[in-house]
């Protein structure tokens, strides 16, 4: 899947985030592994994603994960079934890039649960860390930026949709892992 989902109001004109380096991500994957065999566990190499969906908004939601701030994210069933990708599961890894594409972290999925829309609750909008972490913030910004994205995957947004609510952590490199 080409984005963790996180909420903007508008993309900005002007261009898209880079497209990701594959090539460096493996090898940001293969250090994490090499350090830490017992926790890189995965039968296949993680996704390589970015946050958000625009230069601006994918660097300052990755500052909120390398800073400590963001420890939640949110995607849409409908647009890892667009993006031909299995859902994530608990342990499963993926890695974050900037928006020149650059790999900065390897991150570990640690808890999930799929529900639609309205069952996001006022914790998990503040694990997610954007904003003023409010539940009344979160569902704003997470409807108005999917209300942009839906008819780009061919599906018709409503407040019924399913929803991955996501907690993480931060793995690698050592210097923004959360242990």
């Amino acid at each position: 899947m080409s984005d963790r989902n996180d909420p903007d109001d508008v993309a900005p004109a002007g261009g898209g985030n880079a497209p990701v380096d594959e090539t460096a991500a493996m090898a940001m994957w293969e250090d994490y592994r090499t350090a830490r065999p017992e926790q890189a566990l995965d039968p296949e190499p993680p996704s390589v994603e970015v946050f958000g969906d625009h230069p601006e908004l994918t660097d300052e939601l990755l500052a909120l994960v390398l800073d400590g701030t963001k420890r939640a994210t949110a995607s849409l069933v409908a647009e890892f079934r667009h993006e031909g990708q299995p859902l994530p599961r608990v342990g499963s890894h993926w890695i974050a890039c900037d928006s020149a594409g650059r790999p900065r972290a390897v991150i570990r999925s640690t808890e999930l649960r799929i529900g639609p829309f309205a069952s996001v609750d006022a914790a998990f909008a503040y694990d997610e860390g954007e904003g003023d972490r409010t539940l009344a913030s979160w569902r704003h910004e997470h409807r108005r930026y999917w209300q942009r994205v839906c008819p780009g995957i061919g599906v018709e947004w409503h407040d019924g949709l399913d929803v991955v609510f996501e907690r993480f952590e931060v793995a690698w490199p050592p210097e923004a892992a959360d242990r």
